[in-house]
């Protein structure tokens, strides 16, 4: 589906189209000229430098050409490869349609996702992390996507819209007939289970429009279901009773910012923002599977100005689980969305950086492409430890926020 986030309005977000592609409604990116060019002869004999390429796959390709000791003569030069090429991997290599929406099982060797490469409208797949055999757990014509596996890895909830509109579905990740848990006239969509399997928290939205809805449903009783407040995209900790997600600013430019909450004998409890930005729409929290760590998907919408900029430049951030430390993930060249952490500690993300959404990692305390560390805390004992940018990776603090220079690097 895509998610337009209204830099205008609160909440104002809509259900189209086939899976979790970020898009910021309203803030186009405009170019002006003014005045017009004069002319100017051009020098003989002048060689034009090439042209730089238009979609780097890292900003940290660039460094391959830099050598670590020197130019010697008779002596082939012994390229400096920074951490970030090395640690990035892709894991999913369709060439038609897209991948998102990973997920993975409890002992973090099989993955789940959505994908269009087969169908216009998306199906869920999976397909163990490193293999390249994929099988196709739902076939049904209509869109399957946001899955989720059970604790026990015995079954799959996801969302489809099979019945009319977007409800939550259960089916066994042997096959067979899913079972659906909610049916209302509401959309529901992107189920998280609680940590005993018990249970279900997914967001809805009524039906005569409003703002985005957490509930709780039985994941075996359909029709058991609690209204516990209002946010987009949740995701239940890996242990215990607070749930992660996303919900928009009450004021100012109004973006979505990542929260937590905490049931406390089932009643909701302690609604705490994490991260929360007025020009940036922060969206798809996930957990790390220790329960440490949050990544994130970040989106400028507006400049300091108040400006619209181009929205089709997303990037992967993670922090600690309390909100320090905040460090970007990729290169800020491309669409980077929907982060998910693996068992092993790596950070699994789509991107188009291939030229189709497929899904890539990069390993997110050796491996991060662009990091630089925002409001870091006293005590960093426990926070990532990024690798810091090389010399063609070059960034520069503006107002709290990492700016790309003006040439690019």
């Amino acid at each position: 589906m895509k998610l337009f986030v209204d830099c205008k309005l609160r909440n104002c977000v809509g259900l189209v189209g086939l899976y979790s592609v970020l898009v910021v409604n309203g803030c186009s990116l405009m170019h002006e000229t003014f005045g017009a060019q004069p002319a100017v002869e051009p020098a003989a004999q002048i060689e034009k430098p090439p042209a730089p390429k238009e979609h780097p796959i890292l900003t940290a390709a660039r460094a391959d050409k830099i050598t670590m000791f020197g130019d010697f003569d008779g002596a082939a030069p012994n390229s400096y490869v920074t951490r970030t090429v090395v640690s990035l991997r892709q894991h999913s290599f369709t060439e038609v349609g897209g991948d998102a929406d990973v997920t993975f099982n409890s002992k973090g060797r099989r993955m789940a996702f959505s994908s269009t490469r087969h169908n216009n409208n998306p199906d869920i797949y999976i397909k163990s992390v490193d293999g390249l055999a994929v099988t196709q757990l739902t076939s049904d014509p209509s869109s399957d996507v946001h899955p989720e596996f059970s604790p026990n890895d015995r079954r799959v909830a996801f969302a489809s819209d099979r019945s009319g509109n977007w409800d939550i579905w259960v089916m066994d990740i042997s096959g067979g007939q899913p079972v659906q848990i909610t049916n209302t006239p509401s959309d529901e969509i992107h189920p998280s289970w609680s940590p005993d399997g018990r249970r279900l928290v997914y967001s809805s939205r009524p039906a005569q429009g409003g703002q985005w809805e957490l509930w709780l449903s039985d994941a075996e009783a359909a029709g058991r279901r609690k209204f516990v407040g209002y946010g987009l995209f949740p995701e239940w900790a890996p242990q215990g009773e607070t749930i992660l997600y996303q919900r928009a600013r009450e004021r100012g430019s109004r973006m979505f910012s990542v929260w937590t909450m905490t049931l406390v004998d089932g009643e909701p409890r302690f609604p705490t923002e994490l991260a929360a930005s007025a020009t940036h729409a922060y969206t798809l929290p996930g957990w790390s599977k220790d329960g440490r760590y949050v990544a994130f998907t970040s989106i400028q919408a507006i400049d300091e100005n108040g400006q619209p900029v181009d929205t089709h430049v997303s990037d992967i951030w993670m922090m600690e689980a309390n909100g320090r430390g905040k460090v970007r993930v990729t290169d800020g060249f491309t669409s980077n969305y929907g982060p998910a952490f693996a068992l092993d500690g790596r950070l699994f993300f789509s991107t188009s950086r291939s030229g189709f959404d497929n899904i890539w990692s990069v390993h997110a305390q050796t491996g991060t492409l662009a990091a630089t560390i925002i409001d870091e805390p006293a005590d960093s004992e426990n926070v990532a430890q990024p690798v810091m940018p090389s010399a063609s990776q070059s960034m520069t603090p503006v107002n709290d926020r990492p700016v790309m220079l003006p040439d690019g690097h």
